[in-house]
């Protein structure tokens, strides 16, 4: 059988077994990718996948996946899979939210297709952006990799999804010298498309412009003196910003303290909605159907929908991010938040594209306001607690201000601050919006899967920077 009729298989022998609810997610997947490092290609890679994942309820849960798309051995999986689900000793059973069944079919869209390129082709990408970079930076790792995924997902209560998502993705890790002092910096694009998007990112270009400040900051940079200060932070630093801190403990199964000990816990507790912890323009929102995107989706793992979350609106907490059974949980309805990676992982609750949304003012006004400050442009390092609450971010390519104007370059301030702190601190956003792709790790076992995070530039008003 292949991945469909298998599928369609599983789900009716569940039932024909006894299982209360079920539900299956199938895919087919190619995948190719081409690493290269001073010029010297590292390693070349493809892949084929079939399989599928099923969860059955009685009960209890109970999962398996399997690449052995035969009748008898599903058969056996399944039977072990109810008994399993029938067994498990639950105070509460577990509940499901009801939620809309739909049929439907849906691709993302790609102008110049995954599949029309050879590897050959491929590497030559690779080969052109080291040609164009290689004098720019002493150390240049470029990484390429392109996805083509059929899935289907399937559930006893009558939804059918089948979706065709291809995907590019590319990071680039350069470091220069300048004096036997290094600088490193790593960014990496994506997007559910076609290879037309390689050409949008202009790769080139932008190595080339952040190696020339990397070592401008080397040489010319200096140590910034501790103190309160106004900071403006860049698209690049705001993505991962809303990612960390707000993302993240906006997941429902965090705030119900379902993965403290695989993923984190949350300083948001569930009657904290509403609750202001931010200034009045922070607006933050999740949204898997923006076109292109690297987290894009119309429907999740588990069937529902996909819609724009709004996470925070002026400074509040809004909404969580839900699967099915964490809003029952909850009292209310999933949100379409429910992913897997493939189909040997179980869908869990995950971010999709987290950004800001985009204030009136220029990056510019936000800087001409600030008589004493910093601008970050650039990351080299974060990190946050568990609790998502206490977090640390380093400046990459960095700036003074002074009198409204940028002046010397800066060596790596350091903002250290609590999420509430941070965004209580914003007073403006800019309208210069910009997303990054990223690949989030969750779960036990981990699951990464494709995220864009971005926004505008935006500004905080005498925070501590050392």
């Amino acid at each position: 059988m292949n991945y469909e009729a298998a599928a369609e298989f599983a789900m009716n022998y569940a039932l024909k077994k006894g299982a209360e609810f079920v539900d299956v997610r199938a895919d087919y997947e190619i995948g190719n990718a081409f690493a290269m490092h001073n010029g010297v290609l590292n390693f070349a890679s493809s892949s084929t996948s079939e399989g599928i994942g099923v969860r059955v309820k009685n009960k209890g849960w109970s999962f398996f996946s399997t690449n052995k798309l035969e009748k008898e051995f599903i058969k056996k999986l399944v039977s072990k899979a109810i008994n399993q689900a029938q067994k498990i000793k639950l105070n509460d059973d577990v509940k499901l939210s009801d939620e809309r069944t739909y049929k439907r079919t849906y691709s993302a869209k790609e102008k110049i297709k995954v599949s029309s390129l050879s590897p050959d082709e491929k590497i030559k990408l690779l080969k052109d952006l080291e040609k164009e970079t290689k004098n720019s930076a002493e150390g240049r790792t470029y990484y390429l990799s392109d996805t083509q995924r059929e899935r289907i997902i399937l559930t006893s209560e009558g939804t059918r999804i089948k979706s065709y998502i291809p995907q590019v993705y590319s990071y680039y890790v350069i470091s220069v010298i300048n004096n036997s002092k290094t600088s490193e910096h790593f960014l990496s694009f994506g997007a559910s498309s076609g290879y037309e998007s390689w050409k949008k990112w202009n790769l080139a270009e932008r190595i080339k412009r952040e190696a020339g400040t990397l070592k401008k900051s080397l040489k010319y940079g200096k140590t910034i003196k501790p103190g309160f200060k106004d900071v403006v932070v860049a698209p690049e630093v705001t993505g991962i910003i809303v990612h960390e801190s707000c993302g993240h403990p906006l997941e429902a199964d965090r705030v119900l303290g379902r993965e403290a000990a695989q993923a984190g816990e949350s300083f948001v507790k569930p009657n904290m909605l509403g609750q202001l912890i931010g200034g009045v323009n922070v607006n933050i929102a999740d949204d898997p159907t923006l076109p292109g995107s690297f987290g894009f989706y119309l429907f999740d793992d588990e069937g529902v929908k996909a819609r724009r979350k709004m996470l925070m609106k002026n400074g509040r907490i809004n909404e969580f991010l839900h699967n099915r059974e964490s809003a029952y949980a909850l009292g209310t309805k999933s949100n379409g938040s429910a992913r897997s990676t493939s189909y040997s992982f179980e869908p869990i609750v995950r971010m999709s594209n987290t950004f800001m949304l985009p204030g009136d003012y220029k990056e510019e006004e936000l800087i001409e306001n600030v008589k004493d400050g910093v601008y970050i442009k650039s990351f080299m390092e974060w990190n946050i607690d568990d609790k998502r609450l206490n977090q640390k971010y380093v400046g990459a390519e960095a700036y003074e201000i002074k009198n409204g104007k940028l002046g010397k370059p800066l060596l790596n301030p350091v903002i250290e601050i609590t999420t509430p702190q941070l965004y209580k601190a914003v007073d403006a956003v800019a309208n210069n919006t910009e997303y990054f792709a990223g690949t989030c790790g969750k779960g036990e076992p981990m699951q990464g899967i494709p995220v864009w995070f971005g926004g505008p530039s935006f500004r905080m008003r005498r925070i501590f920077v050392r």
